[in-house]
């Protein structure tokens, strides 16, 4: 993880509480100072922080969840053309950077992408969270909501890319603040999430359960021990492209999400644990 402005105290603790599995309470100290964590809003120290149970006969663990691969979601025709009109009727804009699409009038969207929050790829996890019961807006019974503009953010194509990586997410307990876990490139690190997209008394609004698995993703890809692998998605014309996946790293399991988008279908024990934070 790359620490970036918009860490705060408080924000890196809830980020460990998706990462620890402790059975009592524990602490997070700066190794530098020996002083404890505590959830303020002050920007966090970059440094190693050691955590430790209370009690040594307490033990603490990282946690073993799996997230989600991480592959560029694709749009095709047919079954997300309805998504797409709505995302843009209802943002007009990034809701990142704040970017209007000045050529909306004329119904051109070049450049601005209509971006799942759950992919997708994704499906089996959105049916056992059960996050349809979110969805009011489905349009049968065999719908179940994960292409349905609730769970859909206008962005701009690049921006796109990046939460499809989980580059950054938007933490909606935390005023829907982004938080940038690599390289700030494009200066979103810190922002809020534009209100236009998430009123909660607006059906067609992005909901906050949605954004809050999109962050927990996030987290599991990028604080855990050396993060999860970014993939190359930029394939130059001629490419064997199956071939590159197949002989890279987690083949099988990206495989399996590269079709899945693209064909659009239906531990460690310790008393102390060493998490580095911010270093380069």
């Amino acid at each position: 993880m790359k620490l970036n402005p918009s860490v705060t105290k408080k924000n890196f603790l809830s980020m460990l509480e998706i990462l620890i599995v402790a059975c009592a309470r524990y602490r997070v100290t700066l190794r530098s100072t020996g002083l404890d964590l505590t959830p303020t809003d002050e920007p966090l120290q970059r440094g190693h922080y050691d955590i430790r149970p209370y009690s040594r006969k307490d033990r603490i663990s990282i946690t073993d969840e799996p997230c989600i691969t991480r592959t560029l979601s694709h749009t095709s025709i047919g079954r997300d053309d309805t998504f797409r009109t709505q995302v843009r009727a209802r943002d007009g804009r990034c809701v990142i950077t704040g970017v209007v699409n000045a050529e909306a009038y004329r119904d051109r969207w070049r450049g601005f992408n209509a971006a799942h929050v759950v992919p997708l790829s994704s499906e089996d996890s959105w049916l056992q969270s059960g996050f349809s019961r979110w969805i009011t807006n489905k349009t049968g019974e065999r719908d179940t909501g994960i292409n349905s503009c609730p769970n859909g953010l206008l962005m701009q194509s690049n921006i796109h890319d990046l939460f499809d990586s989980l580059d950054f997410s938007i933490n909606p307990d935390d005023g829907y603040k982004i938080t940038c876990f690599d390289a700030d490139t494009f200066r979103i690190d810190g922002r809020v999430l534009d209100p236009i997209c998430r009123n909660r008394a607006d059906d067609l609004g992005v909901r906050n359960e949605l954004l809050r698995w999109h962050f927990r993703q996030a987290v599991l890809a990028n604080m855990r021990g050396a993060g999860e692998p970014s993939f190359e998605t930029d394939f130059p014309p001629g490419t064997d492209m199956i071939g590159e996946i197949l002989s890279g790293p987690a083949a099988p399991k990206r495989m399996e999400a590269e079709l899945f988008s693209r064909l659009n279908q239906y531990s460690l024990t310790t008393e102390s644990l060493h998490t580095p934070v911010g270093q380069e």
